[in-house]
């Protein structure tokens, strides 16, 4: 049942979709937190994450491989240079990053509560289908890449 969902939602549309269940459980929640600085720190953190996604982006690009999430058997190679390095998927988090901001900028506390529901999607939906295709293709050399680099951070 859950296997049919794999891969089927653009990791941006669902930045998107998070995003606006944000908006929508803190524009009808009282529980609003008073946190210092909001603004400047969602900026610094929508920042980093872009800045983050944007460097993921680029070194594929640079790599010459696919960045369409949703057929990672089209990879034509493994990058683990540049960000990759720190991270084996930095555009995920680049989004969980600005996901952060948007909840700091709500400063409405279920607002935080889809940032652990993000991660477990992704891992579950995106990444883990994901990291099965990469093994099948690359086996030993993608093996030995996940034990070296973290998954997130």
């Amino acid at each position: 049942m859950f296997n049919a969902v794999e891969l089927k939602v653009p990791p941006l549309a669902l930045v998107f979709l998070f995003g606006a269940l944000m908006w929508l459980v803190s524009a009808y929640s009282r529980f609003t937190i008073a946190l210092p600085w909001r603004s400047t720190f969602a900026v610094i953190f929508f920042t980093v994450g872009s800045a983050i996604v944007l460097a993921g982006v680029l070194t594929f690009r640079r790599m010459k491989t696919t960045v369409n999430p949703l057929t990672p058997e089209a990879t034509t190679t493994m990058v683990t240079s540049g960000i990759y390095r720190f991270t084996r998927n930095p555009m995920y988090l680049g989004f969980f990053l600005v996901l952060v901001g948007w909840a700091i900028y709500l400063s409405n506390l279920p607002a935080f509560v889809f940032l652990p529901l993000f991660v477990w999607y992704m891992n579950r939906f995106q990444i883990l289908p994901e990291e099965r295709a990469l093994g099948t293709k690359f086996s030993e050399a993608f093996t030995r890449y996940k034990r070296s680099v973290r998954r997130w951070i």
